[in-house]
């Protein structure tokens, strides 16, 4: 009795004695590691590493950048059945245990010390956080004793809810995807509330390995994974057998979801994140910074659609140029056999098996396509890697038959080409000359060549990347805010942002700006008499400068009306003349023109000056807002952080027309705005949109007048050789600059108004669609007086014929001298005068 007395006090203190232990480990544990572990109370405002996302106006997206997709949500937005899965997952006990879970670790430890593994895991959702949150991810012991130690005291400061929230926001689970709400977008393209259970369980098997449970990468793991989890749901009661079994039985449905743009507008977004950038640095694509801007969704669209449609329709007239790749080879195998193998050496050296094994790999890939013969496992792969140039889709000619040809596309579909597709495609000789109409579709390109191909209403026709580029630009005049800029063709095809980086001549289309200041500067009106003749002047380089019209032929004494609105150079060559250059160049600084990239020479009046679509279309702004120096602009609001704090807002200057001459404030829908300084006199302005407005009725804008409004008006514009074509025109409530060009700056082979006037009629009809016509009125100094076309000079009411024209009532042109009959000039003895005044 005393032995076994004896037994058991030794056990007891023992046990003691351990526990003792234990706690003294655990209180010395905490001693050495709590002076260096991190607050705690910083997770009750944790902020999670959101991308940079970028909006439309009416708040479409057109942009995301970022390494972390993240959609953050609320604990109250998390679906219960997700819940049940990750707790089933992950922490059976989570809602009960007070951080930790001793019998996970005891269960871990003894894993690890039998196997040297890991098996079942020892982490609750606690630690988890605190680890993802709050430590490295090194696996060592003592990030374990302080990732124990930091969930014991987020148990005591947040509530269950609050840790469960940080989790589902913050774990990884796959393909650049963070939190639950993340996966569920990219893995089924649908918000969380509108996932199936066995969505639910399959994001909930991601945590503990997401590479090796992914159902993209892993779909047979995948497999065993979820449906563990659907078990383990009902051995805990969260789901009935019913619900188990028509679970378990569901097929992966998890595909790839890429978060797509809801706007296409990537040249604008570009801009806006190099802005974000070189405001927030590194932070930019992490602290939930939001960018506003000023593009309007629709007119974005439009102005895009009519640019891409616009160059295709160029190309076509210019003659196919070829295959995009020649002789693909269909198959993996054949491919293998054809890869340059410099560079392998190494690996080609250690042994003949290894060609042997590619080759096998090769074999097993083998893919067939109904009604195309044999393996086309590389064609597919090609086609998968092409990217899309806009609508322009990348695909394989499998074969031709007389004027049919069959491609296979990126989907995998065998699509026909009837001759109405390509007929178009004679070869191309050079932007002004092309071949005959080819004789079949074999003459156009071979099986294997890779081609592009768009959809044209309900048929498929052959089609290129344009070999010409272009740039469109549309603005609030009233704030010079950006409502639509597309900068090139395809941003896939080339980043480069023609709207604001190429500096390109600009030709005719700065005519106006010329004239406008001969009008207010130089005392002339629309009637002055300039002659349109030759000019010959001497050149520091020694020869002679010549300039000369389009057409190369010359009218005499020209109207300044007429002279713009036929595009005269040497008409225009001389209104510089005489208003001098120094003069004009102060005037034009006033649309924002920057005076040391001017030419400081006459040329300057033919648009020698190199400037880009976005500085002219500000420049026609101020002709269209009434004469108010206006400057472009695109965000319209930035903030940051989870509470979305505004940490920047525009605050533009705008034209108000009704405001007193002084006035240096004004509302605009409700908001205080700075008025813009008047640079223009009304007057002039009003005189210049006259002539403009003859320049659709007709000049060289005459297809303008297809759109059947009376308040647009514009400009084209072509530089030297046709390397440059451009047209620029407005109504009150919209400036629009199109500019079509080639990066090599090479020669179009069109005008202004063949390559750019349809671009801006896509664009603009649509845009102004069922908005009123708006004509500035007529300012009250302003006048019609009838004058000669032929001298330009007023007209008595006595003297017939005659055409109306308009002035500023204190510029109005002298009296035409009365014309006598010759037979009353023999009477009065005062031959050869020719006028009435003579006689008397």
């Amino acid at each position: 009795m005393k032995l076994f007395t004896r037994l058991l006090t030794t056990v007891f203190w023992l046990i003691v004695s351990l526990g003792t232990g234990a706690v003294l480990a655990v209180v010395g544990a905490a001693l050495y590691f709590a002076p260096g572990l991190p607050d705690v109370h910083q997770l009750q405002n944790y902020e999670l590493q959101t991308p940079l996302r970028i909006y439309t106006e009416d708040d479409k997206l057109i942009g995301e950048y970022g390494e972390e997709r993240r959609l953050p949500v609320s604990f109250d937005e998390i679906p219960k059945p997700l819940i049940d899965a990750l707790l089933a997952a992950e922490d059976a006990s989570f809602f009960t245990h007070p951080g930790v879970d001793p019998k996970g670790l005891a269960r871990a430890a003894v894993e690890l010390a039998s196997s040297g593994d890991i098996q079942s895991g020892g982490s609750t959702i606690t630690m988890q956080v605190a680890r993802n949150y709050l430590l490295t991810l090194d696996q060592t012991f003592t990030r374990k004793i302080r990732e124990i130690l930091l969930a014991l005291q987020m148990e005591q400061i947040l509530d269950k809810d609050q840790i469960l929230e940080l989790y589902v926001n913050k774990i990884y689970l796959g393909h650049r995807s963070y939190g639950v709400a993340a996966a569920a977008n990219t893995y089924y393209g649908k918000p969380l509330s509108e996932l199936t259970l066995p969505q639910f369980a399959m994001i909930a098997g991601l945590p503990k390995a997401p590479s090796n449970f992914n159902p993209l990468a892993n779909p047979e793991r995948a497999l065993i994974r979820r449906n563990w989890i659907l078990y383990r749901m009902r051995e805990l009661g969260s789901i009935d057998q019913a619900s188990y079994d028509e679970a378990v039985k569901a097929p992966i449905t998890a595909s790839r979801h890429i978060a797509q743009a809801e706007v296409d507008a990537p040249y604008v977004a570009e801009m806006a994140r190099a802005y974000a950038v070189e405001r927030f640095g590194d932070k930019a694509y992490t602290d939930n910074v939001r960018i506003t801007t000023t593009l309007d969704s629709r007119r974005q669209t439009l102005a895009r659609d009519a640019l891409v449609q616009g160059l295709i329709d160029y190309d076509t007239r210019h003659g196919w140029r070829g295959a995009e790749e020649q002789d693909v080879p269909p198959s993996l195998v054949e491919a293998q056999d054809r890869t340059e193998r410099q560079g392998l050496e190494e690996e080609l050296s250690e042994s003949p098996e290894v060609i042997q094994t590619a080759r096998q790999a090769a074999q097993s890939s083998q893919a067939t396509i109904e009604g195309v013969d044999g393996d086309v496992s590389n064609w597919l792969k090609v086609l998968e890697r092409t990217p899309d140039f806009g609508p322009l889709h990348p695909a394989i000619v499998i074969g031709t038959d007389g004027r049919e040809m069959r491609v296979l596309d990126a989907d995998g579909d065998v699509i026909t080409l009837g001759w109405d597709g390509l007929s178009w495609a004679r070869e191309y000789k050079s932007a002004k000359w092309r071949g005959g109409e080819p004789a079949n579709a074999a003459a156009i390109a071979d099986r294997g060549d890779l081609v592009r191909i768009i959809q044209d209403g309900d048929q498929w026709r052959l089609s290129q990347r344009p070999g010409a580029e272009g740039a469109i630009v549309v603005l609030d005049p009233k704030t010079g805010a950006i409502e639509a800029l597309q900068g090139g063709f395809s941003f896939a095809a080339s980043k480069f942002n023609r709207a604001i980086q190429a500096q390109r001549q600009v030709g005719s289309n700065f005519k106006p700006f010329v004239y406008l200041a001969a009008l207010q500067e130089g005392g002339m009106t629309a009637a002055t008499i300039i002659n349109d003749a030759p000019i010959v002047m001497s050149q520091y380089s020694g020869e002679d400068w010549r300039p000369e019209n389009a057409e190369q032929r010359f009218q005499g004494p020209t109207r300044l009306r007429v002279g713009l609105y036929t595009s005269r150079n040497l008409v225009t060559i001389r209104v510089l003349q005489s208003l001098g250059l120094d003069r004009a160049l102060d005037f034009l600084e006033r649309f924002g023109f920057s005076r040391d990239r001017l030419p400081h020479g006459l040329s300057l009046a033919l648009g020698s000056a190199s400037l880009t679509p976005l500085e002219i279309a500000n420049a026609y702004a101020v002709l269209a807002n009434g004469g108010f120096q206006v400057s472009p602009w695109y965000i319209q609001q930035i903030t940051q952080g989870s509470q979305n704090t505004v940490v920047e807002e525009a605050n533009p200057v705008v034209a108000c027309r009704d405001c007193a001459p002084d006035a240096t404030r004004t509302e605009v829908d409700g908001e205080p705005r700075r008025v813009a300084p008047r640079v223009v006199d009304e007057d002039a302005l009003y005189i210049l949109r006259s002539i403009l407005r003859d320049v659709i009725e007709r000049g060289t804008g005459r297809a303008a007048l297809s759109l059947d409004r009376g308040d647009i008006v514009g400009k084209t514009g072509t530089t030297n050789d046709q390397r440059d074509a451009w047209f620029s025109g407005f109504n009150d409530s919209l400036v629009t600059t199109v500019w079509v060009g080639k990066d090599d700056n090479t020669t179009t082979a069109e005008y202004g108004a063949q390559a750019a006037l349809p671009i801006w009629k896509g664009f603009m009809g649509p845009a102004l669609e069922g908005t009123p016509e708006s004509v500035p009125p007529r300012p009250e100094s302003i006048v019609s007086v009838r004058i000669d076309p032929d001298s330009g000079k007023r007209l008595h009411d006595d003297q017939p014929g005659g055409i109306s024209e308009i002035f500023r009532r204190d510029n109005i042109p002298a009296y035409q001298p009365r014309s006598m009959r010759p037979e009353l000039e023999d009477e009065s003895g005062s031959q050869g005068t020719g006028t009435y005044e003579a006689i008397f």
